[in-house]
């Protein structure tokens, strides 16, 4: 009598830090079913700080001018809220998002400056005496930061000052604001004369892929079905960021009679601002694709910029301008036009995130992406029932968590669900009471 038998393969994992190399070019790979140890691809048991086990990561967006605060919150909690107007944009998203209101930092006041509290929870900003403290997305890298390339990635959008990272000594990281930079530093390697060979292939139309295309094709013959549509989507998010760079951040060349070597670089202009929201998410998703790092924080820094330019709308004022409208019908109409820009642009991400399939979850599925300000309403200064959306990251979304409007629940206590979602298993952070009450993992 013959005895069926499960099939174990004994083929050796993949190496999680597996590249594929080419002249000045490092491409790392995204995640795989082939990279999982042979007795854990079957499920996702492996405990998070495991570096064999599927990654978790978190996206944290500040806005911080905020948005219009009858225009963001919904009406109702719990799972049959009705929708603002603002979140009439994500509706095809409900299911995949947490709505927050009555939440804030306490003690953290003093309008402007409290946007560098935003993932601290710090008090008192505005004082003279005041001292950050470490951010939610380098305490997250202190402990998982060694399983991948960069420990975190600090972006920002029109500041190269405004951090949202800040070390345990309360020190800011300063912000990357050039996409293309980063996205230099995320694949290109080599000597001065390998990176600006391929820089000049980029501007003249290749694409980083054509110069690993021999190993990919190698690669691709030795995968499973699913890791060769995996591999395929990513190829095609890198081609897609590429273009991005290229037709919205702009490669620009300076007249080639001067420079011969055009450099990669985004847009120079702050008011085409929400170009670079777009290249920013872009960046981020193809960085948590690669699994280049797994903490990622973008200070969307609206108080230098100015007159934005959005197609097909018509903005007269600074963006700061506009956020101190004094209830101005004009301004608030102006001002309403961003803030709907910035929903469509976060409910593309999801989309992207959404679309993005790593093994049996999608990306969105394991990245938690936070999007919120520092300021519950920029017209007052004020900084209580802070706007706040969490997406995705494996907790069981499609509600509106509503709390005190007048005597707000503490925001850290969502920090301490996301650390605890990462496998970091702490009971405090900053503030925090305890975890976000009404929110629950997957």
């Amino acid at each position: 009598m013959t005895h069926s038998v499960p099939y174990i393969t004994t083929r050796a994992p993949l190496s999680r830090r597996h590249f594929l190399r080419g002249l000045g070019v490092a491409l790392s790979l995204p995640f795989l079913d082939s990279m999982l140890p042979v007795f854990s691809r079957a499920s996702d048991s492996t405990h998070p700080l495991d570096p064999n086990a599927k990654p978790r990561r978190m996206f944290a967006i500040c806005n911080n001018l905020g948005l219009l605060p009858d225009q963001f919150f919904p009406v109702g909690e719990g799972r049959d809220y009705k929708v603002s107007p603002y979140l009439s944009h994500l509706q095809d998203h409900r299911n995949d998002f947490t709505v927050f209101t009555g939440v804030s930092h306490p003690n953290v006041d003093g309008g402007h400056p409290a946007d560098v509290c935003f993932l601290t929870a710090a008090p008192h900003p505005g004082s003279s005496s005041f001292r950050n403290t470490i951010s939610l997305d380098q305490h997250i890298a202190e402990r998982i930061g060694i399983f991948t390339r960069f420990p975190s990635l600090t972006l920002g959008v029109n500041t190269r000052s405004r951090s949202l990272s800040w070390t345990g000594t309360g020190v800011a990281i300063p912000p990357e604001d050039k996409a293309a930079d980063v996205f230099k530093q995320m694949f290109f390697v080599g000597n001065a004369t390998e990176i600006a060979a391929q820089i000049r292939s980029l501007n003249t139309g290749q694409s980083i892929l054509d110069a690993v295309a021999g190993q990919a094709d190698k690669l691709q013959k030795q995968l499973g079905a699913k890791d060769k549509d995996r591999l395929d989507q990513y190829f095609t998010s890198v081609r897609d960021l590429e273009h991005r760079l290229k037709a919205s951040a702009g490669w620009e060349t300076v007249p080639k009679p001067v420079v011969h070597s055009p450099v990669p670089v985004d847009p120079q202009s702050p008011a085409l601002y929400m170009d670079k929201v777009k290249v920013m998410y872009d960046l981020t998703r193809l960085a948590f694709e690669t699994d280049s790092t797994r903490s990622v924080t973008l200070m969307l820094d609206s108080l230098a910029s100015p007159v934005l330019e959005i197609p097909n709308e018509h903005i007269t004022d600074g963006y700061h301008n506009l956020s101190h409208h004094g209830k101005s019908e004009v301004k608030r109409s102006q001002l309403k036009t961003i803030d709907e820009m910035h929903m469509k642009l976060f409910g593309n991400l999801i989309t992207d995130l959404k679309s993005v399939k790593e093994g049996e979850n999608t990306l969105l599925d394991r990245s938690m992406v936070l999007y919120g300000s520092n300021l519950g309403d920029a017209n007052a200064h004020v900084c209580t029932n802070m706007p706040v959306i969490l997406a995705g990251g494996g907790f069981k979304h499609g509600q509106a968590l509503k709390f005190n409007k007048e005597r707000n629940y503490p925001l850290p206590n969502l920090f301490v669900s996301m650390l605890q979602r990462m496998g970091i298993e702490e009971e405090r952070f900053a503030s925090s009471t305890s975890t976000m009450r009404g929110l629950e993992m997957t």
